[in-house]
């Protein structure tokens, strides 16, 4: 399974990283061209990156929506995955206000990234890794299960502090080693598993469940965020099956070898609303 290797600097003074996303700036400014990934950079020459396979809890997502409000979920477990990021990155002593760092040290961490390809806002769909590495920059490299594990994708999952967010171009046996990751961080009640309710139902009478109290896997926190900010202040979910189904989010139930909608793997009871799926039991696919 072979990934590009891209050298570069993470940063993240001015900018608001959270525990999935941060910026990089690669050394040879012209990487991405040259390994023809359509990757949107800042005029600084960075890349907003998006970590393959992992969601973290949401501390800042304004839906797409005229005059919505930010949104987030619950704020420690979202700020305890942005701080072990930024930790497994090798910055310390990392100040923020509100989400924003102001400063942090080092300024810039040394580190690469494996990818293959960009979402569609532009972002490199990534592995990142802290330090150097000897491998050549822009080179082809194999991607096992022991590369895969030194990760800070696969060490964030591993300690229960994201939720695996799986799509159609991960590899296969990738998916299957942080498929296992996550069921040990599940089993050990780590990080967000501890009240994860995402399966067994979260019930939202206020706006306040939704953003302080209920812990559910962020794209479904993501697709009720959006929905809420077109109900003019309702909760009521009468309409939100209706909602998801024309957004027509596909995706693949593994188990059931089955491609269908994230609406149908959903259920709304009253003010109840679930996934009926294990969640690494879903394939997404890329929008």
């Amino acid at each position: 399974m072979p990934l590009n290797l891209i050298k570069g600097q993470y940063r993240v003074a001015h900018s608001a990283p959270d525990g999935d996303s941060v910026h990089f700036f690669p050394d040879n400014p012209a990487a991405f061209t040259s390994l023809h990934l359509r990757v949107h950079l800042g005029s600084g020459g960075s890349a907003q990156l998006r970590l393959d396979a992992i969601d973290a809890l949401e501390t800042h997502y304004t839906p797409p929506a005229h005059g919505a409000k930010t949104m987030h979920q619950p704020l420690e477990l979202a700020h305890a995955a942005g701080a072990r990021l930024l930790d497994l990155l090798g910055f310390t002593d990392v100040v923020r206000d509100g989400e924003t760092v102001v400063s942090a040290t080092p300024d810039a961490v040394p580190g690469y990234i494996l990818t293959r390809f960009a979402d569609k806002y532009g972002r490199p769909v990534c592995l990142a890794y802290a330090g150097p590495t000897g491998q050549a920059d822009l080179a082809a490299v194999f991607t096992d299960d022991g590369l895969l594990r030194g990760s800070v994708n696969y060490r964030l999952l591993a300690e229960g502090l994201v939720y695996p967010t799986f799509y159609s171009q991960l590899y296969p046996d990738l998916r299957a080693e942080l498929t296992t990751a996550a069921g040990n961080a599940r089993d050990a009640k780590a990080g967000v598993w501890a009240a994860d309710a995402t399966t067994t139902g979260a019930t939202i009478n206020a706006l306040a469940d939704l953003t302080d109290q209920l812990v559910i896997l962020p794209k479904l926190f993501r697709r009720l965020a959006e929905y809420f900010a077109l109900s003019a202040g309702s909760v009521s979910l009468d309409g939100f099956a209706g909602f998801l189904a024309s957004h027509d989010d596909r995706l693949y139930v593994i188990s059931d070898a089955h491609a269908t909608g994230f609406d149908n793997v959903i259920t709304v009871d009253g003010q109840t609303v679930r996934l009926g799926k294990d969640i690494t039991d879903l394939i997404f696919v890329e929008g």
